[in-house]
């Protein structure tokens, strides 16, 4: 599958899955990767797979195209972003796939899935990732 960028995301036994960086020094987790640690400073930052499931600390609907470097369609269409609390690790800024407000709630649990984001010179699907609303566990 062609993404958006490869460096984000890695495959678990459970599923795609964000690709952090956690501090080997003091334990905090950032996303997307980097080589220092924005908490203690220190340089002993490992890859490691972040949390699929978390829980919808606020959102809002992006309701105008973004500047660049956005890549999306040139058609665009209104879309939900949100920040997506990872327990025990960070908060992610994100797409969502819904993007009706009313059917989101904050609190409410949502997972990581790869979604088409726009299409390739070639016409391949270029995917990128966001959350969705954890349905199964809302019921």
């Amino acid at each position: 599958m062609r993404m958006v960028d490869d460096s984000l995301v890695t495959d678990t036994p459970d599923g795609p899955a964000l690709l952090g960086s956690r501090c080997s020094d003091c334990a905090a987790c950032t996303f997307p990767r980097q080589a220092g640690c924005p908490r203690c400073t220190g340089a002993s930052m490992v890859d490691t797979p972040l949390a699929r499931r978390g829980s919808l600390w606020t959102f809002t609907i992006q309701g105008f195209r973004p500047k660049e470097p956005y890549t999306g369609p040139e058609e665009f269409e209104p879309f939900a972003v949100g920040y997506v609390e990872l327990p025990g690790q960070l908060l992610v800024e994100t797409r969502l796939t819904e993007s009706d407000p009313e059917a989101l709630e904050i609190g409410m649990p949502m997972h990581v899935e790869l979604v088409p984001f726009r299409t390739a010179d070639d016409g391949a699907p270029v995917h990128t990732f966001a959350f969705a609303p954890d349905r199964e566990v809302r019921a």
